[in-house]
């Protein structure tokens, strides 16, 4: 959307404001101002769940009375913002859309923030979108008939990638930083590996298992020099950079395609350090496997076992007799014995089967 000079201004001073702490409390806090000169509300706040835990939430409240949070397990069921938000393309819904002002004040939602003491009349809710464990809600309440307008939306929607990078980034390095010097905290978080710059070239530092990880995704480029950061790496961060503030979601993960497993880079802008603003690339290597449903185990042999978790990983024939030491006819003999001992009809048939089998309920 075109944005006013002064629109603008606000804009650059709250993504600088969102991306100056680890501190997801504070760094809410130190934005609310200028949030509320962008979108005026009476209050807003921002919620946390985990998927496995869809009730679960964890609040931060920006001006938000501490009764909302508290009751809003029961609000939820009557929750007709909540609903359009969670789904794509996640364009914040508002009041009194999809309902009309007749509609709304029958809701059960009105009625019982009307029992409860908060008289809202207009919502307007994003979710964001925090591809880890877990996702979070932005909602902007008010307590006046002034509906949001169809311009508030959509700036609500431009700054959304930026609430959920902050809010991402706090998740995965907020509780460590909290306990000593950030630098000195990524070496103690857990299940990655990581490569803090100072862009463009100065490499800070690294924890201990990162120039091994990154040998094995690199190893003709890094077999004279294991001491520099793999050149398609240094050019996604240069881009990154580039971009400054208008980097669209899902940019800052990069994601190199192996034989068994993807190594996945999520490049994250840390708060300034000393006078520099460094970065952390964050290296994880991730499996593409379809997990094995448990009665599928009680009804093949431990060779036949190490087969199909070999297909769930989506590898070839050729990459499963390799890994396990056998054959290619031997490989293709355990599968033409593995599907009518599953009742599966085909290598494609039982992924499907053991996706399937991973929904809940």
């Amino acid at each position: 959307m075109n944005l006013t000079p002064h629109e603008q201004a606000l804009v650059l001073e709250l993504t600088q404001t969102l991306s100056s702490s680890l501190d997801l409390t504070e760094v809410l806090a130190r934005s609310h101002g200028t949030l509320a000169k962008l979108l005026p509300c009476d209050y807003a706040a921002l919620c946390v769940s985990r998927p496995e835990r869809p009730g679960d939430y964890e609040w931060l409240g920006l001006g938000a009375p501490g009764i909302l949070f508290t009751h809003y397990p029961e609000l939820a069921a009557v929750d007709i913002v909540r609903e359009p938000a969670m789904q794509p393309p996640h364009v914040p819904p508002r009041d009194p859309d999809p309902l009309s002002r007749k509609e709304l004040k029958r809701s059960l939602l009105y009625l019982r923030c009307r029992e409860l003491g908060l008289p809202l009349e207009n919502v307007m809710a994003v979710l964001l979108d925090l591809r880890q464990d877990w996702h979070g809600g932005f909602t902007l309440y008010r307590e006046h008939t002034l509906p949001f307008s169809e311009r508030e939306q959509a700036l609500l929607e431009d700054l959304t990638p930026y609430l959920a990078n902050t809010v991402r980034n706090c998740r995965l390095f907020g509780n460590e930083a909290t306990r000593g010097d950030l630098l000195d905290a990524l070496f103690r978080h857990q299940g990655a590996e990581c490569v803090v710059m100072d862009p463009p070239e100065h490499e800070k530092l690294r924890t201990p298992g990162a120039t091994e990880l990154l040998r094995r995704w690199y190893p003709e480029e890094l077999k004279a020099d294991d001491s520099r950061l793999p050149q398609e790496l240094r050019e996604h961060l240069a881009r990154l950079r580039a971009l400054g503030t208008k980097r669209t979601p899902g940019v800052d993960t990069w994601t190199r395609s192996g034989g068994k497993q993807d190594l996945k880079v999520t490049f994250v802008e840390l708060p300034e350090q000393r006078g520099g603003r460094p970065w952390v690339l964050v290296l994880q290597e991730c499996s593409r496997a379809i997990p094995m449903p448990e009665p599928w185990r009680q009804k093949l042999s431990k060779r036949e076992v190490e087969v199909v978790q070999g297909v769930l990983c989506n590898w070839t024939n050729e990459t499963i007799a390799e890994d396990l030491g056998l054959t290619l006819n031997t490989v293709k003999t355990h599968l033409r014995n593995i599907f009518p001992k599953l009742g599966i009809e085909s290598r494609t048939d039982l992924l499907y089967q053991a996706a399937w089998r991973q929904k809940p309920g």
